[in-house]
């Protein structure tokens, strides 16, 4: 199995987070020096802008920096989780500075196109200068890409998608100067609002995923499959459900389910087998598991008989239907069917039509049979 992310050792973690954040700083202020001095010194407003935006991509870097220092401190009293989720919160102060920058470059560049001022001029200084730039955001944005995806970095990913659209924007200058060389045409203000509308974009896209780190997002489907892979590999497990993972920031996260096992079997034994599961997904997977263990009749004919069919009747309401925890309590006047019903998000019906019409169904096998239903959204 491949190392997971999560598995780095949090002072590692804040190693290489400080030493990008350090490259970071230092090659943004370089570059926004030599723009904007090549900017103001030939009268462009596209690379000026393009020089600012570097400066808040230093200030991005700095405040990546701090917050991985913040991140790898430990858990305490009042953090009883770590502090690791303040990466998420450094995300979305990067993406407002960005936000701010393309807001400002914006203003400035329509500003010049109703009151146009002097023309830029060209110069061959600034053609090496916005290709040293382009190739600095490559390297920039190849690093953080690398090492993002070692510790699992939201902050470095974000960065790099940045720096993507930082070598998109300095293209587009270096495209203007190079049509005032040639043509004589001056579009430097109409490619300034473009560099900020592209910067605009970048911080949208990194304050979205930002945001859904914070709102608590569903795990993905490789660690979902990874922790259904290392239960399906103990036979005493009959079924798994009820599955919720919680991200605390990376290397803290928690999952909780339900594992099926016979009610036959001694409670000690079964216990036993879950711990061993709990032991091997925090060892593989670095994970804190929680199992519920829930005990199934299985030597029942009645119960199975019934269990059957009442799947069989949540999967002609929709296919994606599924039920678990599956119990039947016979009286002497009726019986109660008490189950759950997993329905993904997507599925139109709400919660009171799908337990309604099961119900329905259900009374309409024996009219003795009452359904007590509990949907589950997944």
């Amino acid at each position: 199995m491949s190392t997971n992310a999560s598995a780095i050792d949090a002072n590692e973690r804040a190693r290489l987070g400080g030493r990008v954040g350090i490259v970071g700083i230092a090659a943004n202020v370089l570059l926004f020096l030599l723009k904007f001095l090549v900017g103001s010194a030939f009268g462009s407003l596209a690379i000026c802008a393009d020089a600012f935006n570097n400066l808040s991509d230093a200030g991005s870097s700095a405040v990546s920096y701090v917050s991985f220092r913040i991140a790898a401190k430990p858990a305490d009293r009042d953090h009883p989780f770590g502090h690791a989720r303040m990466e998420y919160i450094a995300s979305m102060i990067v993406s407002f500075l960005i936000l701010l920058v393309a807001f400002e470059l914006g203003s400035d560049a329509v500003k010049s196109i109703f009151s146009p001022g002097n023309s830029a001029r060209f110069s061959i200084l600034t053609v090496l200068v916005i290709c040293f730039s382009i190739l600095v955001k490559l390297g920039l944005a190849a690093y953080n890409l690398r090492v993002g995806k070692r510790i699992g970095s939201d902050v470095m990913r974000a960065t790099a998608t940045d720096c993507l659209s930082d070598c998109i924007s300095s293209a587009a200058v270096l495209i203007s100067a190079l049509i005032l060389r040639f043509t004589g045409v001056d579009i430097d203000a109409y490619v300034g609002l473009a560099v900020a509308i592209l910067i605009l974009i970048a911080g949208i896209r990194i304050l979205l995923d930002t945001k859904n780190s914070l709102l608590g997002e569903a795990p993905v489907k490789e660690l979902v499959d990874d922790i259904k892979k290392i239960v399906s590999g103990y036979p005493a497990v009959i079924g798994m459900h009820d599955m919720v993972v919680h991200s605390y920031g990376p290397g803290h996260t928690f999952a909780t389910f339900h594992a099926e096992v016979d009610g036959r079997v001694s409670i000690y034994d079964s216990h036993d087998v879950i711990d061993e599961i709990e032991k091997h997904i925090s060892r593989d997977l670095a994970i804190a598991c929680t199992i519920h263990m829930d005990p199934l009749v299985t030597d029942d004919a009645l119960t199975e008989r019934l269990r059957t069919s009442v799947a069989a009747l949540a999967k002609g309401i929709d296919p994606s239907l599924y039920i678990h925890d599956f119990r039947l309590v016979a009286g002497p006047t009726h019986s109660n069917l008490l189950f759950d019903v997993e329905a993904p998000f997507e599925l139109k019906l709400n919660d009171g039509e799908i337990v309604r019409r099961l119900s329905e169904m259900i009374s309409a096998l024996d009219a003795t049979y009452y359904a007590v239903i509990t949907v589950d959204r997944v």
